[in-house]
Formats: C-alpha cells, structure tokens, sequence
C-alpha cells in the first residue's frame, strides 16, 4: 500500500529538518541574503540579456552591466557558499566575559585606591591595630 501525501509531505519535511544545511539556512540570516542577493543579481542578468533582442550570448560578451549582474550573483554565491561551509559563529559574551570585565576593573581600582587596598586587606586580614612602641632596654645598659 502506498503513502498518503500527506505521510509523504510528512516524510520529505522530517527529513529537511535533519539536514545541516537547511538548519544553517534557517539560522543563519546572511546565508539568507546572500543567497538572495545572488538571485535578485541572476534574474536581473537574465532579463537584461534575454530582453535586448540581440541574443544572450552578445549580451553576456558585450553588455556591460549584464557583466556586473552576473558579477555580483557569482560573489553573493562565494558568500553564501563561505559561510555554508564554515562553522556557525558562536555568540561571544554572557557571563564568561562579565566577570572577566569585573576582574580586571576590580585589579586596576585596587592598584589606582589606596583606600579600596586598605578595605581588602582590612577584610581578608583583619583590621589593622595601632599600636605604640615602648623599649624595655636602657641606653645607659643598666
């Protein structure tokens, strides 16, 4: 017994999900516009070599901006291509990098501020005690 179409539309869209490539298409926008930049550049190349009457081989020979058309389609398509096959860009930030900044803006106000030295030292080793100095020696040795 064969398939619904429904199963089979089933079947063809589960099996688009799995694919890396359809998941980077669905994530990743400059994918997107690159790949539509090259369409949009293609199908202007197209109808300008099609639509001039003298034959699309002339066209793409001799016309200038079919040749920039066709030009910008080809780049779009290295861009696309480039970033289809490199890794997904991972998103750089969150708490790693916060308390990075935090560490090193505590180091340069502990080495700016006497007193921001003072209150970590007070802190990790106790407040300090003032005290006076008395010798218990003589001058005279007696």
């Amino acid at each position: 017994m064969s398939k619904t179409k429904a199963a089979r539309a089933g079947d063809m869209y589960e099996t688009a999900r799995e694919n890396p490539y359809v998941q980077r298409l669905i994530e990743d926008e400059e994918l997107r516009d690159s790949l539509k930049d090259a369409f949009e550049a293609a199908k202007g190349a197209y109808g300008r070599a099609t639509g001039n009457g003298k034959g699309a081989v002339k066209a793409v020979t001799s016309d200038k901006k079919v040749q920039k058309e066709m030009r910008k389609a080809a780049e779009s398509l290295q861009e696309a291509n480039e970033r289809l096959q490199s890794k997904p860009k991972k998103r750089k930030g969150g708490i790693g990098r916060l308390l990075l900044i935090a560490v090193i803006g505590g180091a340069i106000a502990l080495a700016v501020s006497e007193g921001a030295r003072k209150a970590v030292l007070d802190a990790l080793f106790g407040a300090e005690e003032e005290f006076e100095y008395t010798s218990t020696t003589s001058i005279n040795g007696s």
